[in-house]
């Protein structure tokens, strides 16, 4: 087995056969994850969005998965008939909590959180929804829920939670919402649990009120360039955990954390999770996959060595 070709045999196995990984998507305006393309096929997909403004799965990828679960509606830590939603100017930016308008004040970015319309719709929580499936896990969490991200993680089971082997987060930094789950406090509560953090990439936006914006300039083309002229500081940030894998987990288990570690390019940890593979399990597949992230890692040391920027767009292209 050599290149992507190994992660589509992985997924052929009967461990995946009678367990199919589990990605859970909370906040999926937008397309298939670009990191999930290799999965999909073989996968279960649980994508919630309260929003349907701008709800592309059911049209763009609702053949892409083995299975797509589709939840139109709040996913919250509570369960409720009535939640309030706040759809704001901006499809991206609705969420449960209202915006907090002192806070986003000084922001360019600001009026996007502009409340236009609070209806009420029905939630539910994760724990309900693996049990109206009838799944007991989930692989990869992933999750924009515009300030709710470390509460809905902490809604899970623990023995759900800590065997969660992929968690995607968006956090804020600044102050976007009243109530909100903050950077600081995931950080604080991850280091408490069997991750290690994989990446994180800081955005945010321009520091210039929508009053100043409007008093430089009031055409709109002009505010954009304005806007775009100027430093971004940090709003919030993507942060990717992956599973430390220090416990005893299935066989299976290993060969998705080594799918998953190989498709964020963690070749080192792929690399440590083969050799333990190795040393728990008699299956000669793991020596397949010590072979394969070692051929990444050196591939990895040649690019650098030899030609870097054609590397670095070639890698990009092939991945996205």
């Amino acid at each position: 087995m050599t290149g992507m070709s190994i992660i589509a045999t992985l997924l052929q196995r009967i461990e995946f056969a009678d367990q199919p990984p589990v990605l859970l998507d909370v906040g999926a305006s937008g397309t298939l994850h670009r990191q999930w393309k290799p999965l999909a096929k073989r996968s279960i997909c649980i994508a919630f969005d309260a929003d349907q403004r701008e709800f592309g799965y059911v049209t763009d990828d609702s053949g892409s998965f083995g299975k797509l679960y589709i939840y139109k509606c709040i996913v919250a830590d509570k369960a409720s008939d009535a939640c309030a939603f706040y759809l704001t100017r901006s499809p991206f930016c609705s969420s449960t909590l209202m915006p907090d308008a002192q806070g986003l004040r000084p922001w360019a970015f600001g009026p996007k959180f502009e409340v236009v319309e609070t209806i009420s719709l029905r939630s539910n929580t994760l724990p309900n929804v693996m049990k109206e499936i009838g799944i007991t896990s989930i692989d990869w969490f992933k999750t924009d829920s515009q300030g709710t991200d470390l509460r809905l993680f902490r809604s899970l089971a623990p023995e759900v939670l800590q065997k969660v082997i992929a968690a995607d987060f968006e956090p804020g930094i600044i102050d976007s919402y009243v109530g909100e789950d903050k950077l600081h406090e995931l950080l604080r509560f991850m280091d408490a649990q069997p991750f290690w953090m994989s990446h994180m990439k800081v955005k945010g936006p321009e520091r210039l009120s929508a009053a100043d914006l409007d008093s430089l300039s009031g055409n709109r083309f002009m505010q954009k360039l304005l806007s775009f002229s100027l430093v971004t500081s940090p709003g919030w940030a993507e942060v990717g955990y992956l599973n430390t894998m220090e416990g005893s987990t299935s066989l299976r288990d290993h060969l998705l954390s080594w799918i998953f570690a190989t498709i964020q390019r963690q070749y080192g940890f792929a690399l440590s999770i083969a050799r333990k593979g190795k040393q728990q399990f008699t299956d000669p597949v793991f020596s397949d996959l010590e072979r394969e992230s070692i051929r990444r890692l050196r591939w990895n040391v040649a690019a650098i060595r030899f030609f870097p920027a054609v590397i670095e767009k070639l890698t990009k292209v092939f991945t996205e």
